[in-house]
């Protein structure tokens, strides 16, 4: 096995999450297909919606689809997704950006273990985690 790659579940709003993340980690979404062009719409509601996508930024990598017709996902905290820093800039602007519209659970700050950390529930319900480990001394 070579890595796990989560996989984020929208209740139909998986083009504005995309477009969101690809703005907040300056990253791009890399493949994506609708059920519209898959054939497989079972109404007109569904043809625009992500049947999936990829979304990757260096070798951050996730994966993306709306539910289909009858299921639906709820915003939970069983998956957080952890994001490793190797500046303090960075973690810095990437935190604010996920953070906007969300839900801040711990605001960014240093830690007992030499880290820059903290925690955001974004606008559509997913639970981010940000670490930057201070250079060892």
């Amino acid at each position: 096995m070579e890595a796990i790659i989560p996989y984020l579940n929208f209740n139909g709003n998986a083009v504005e999450a995309l477009a969101f993340y690809c703005k907040a980690l300056n990253g791009a979404v890399t493949m994506q297909s609708t059920f519209g062009e898959a054939n497989m719409a079972q109404d007109d509601n569904m043809k625009n919606k992500i049947l999936h996508a990829v979304f990757e930024m260096g070798s951050l990598k996730f994966m993306v689809s709306d539910c289909p017709p009858g299921v639906s996902t709820l915003s939970g905290n069983q998956v957080s997704l952890s994001l490793n820093f190797t500046s303090l800039e960075a973690i810095e602007h990437t935190f604010a950006a996920l953070a906007e519209g969300g839900t801040v659970t711990m605001p960014i700050q240093d830690t007992f273990w030499g880290a820059r950390f903290a925690m955001t529930k974004d606008k559509f319900g997913v639970h981010w985690m940000f670490n930057y480990d201070y250079p060892k001394k």
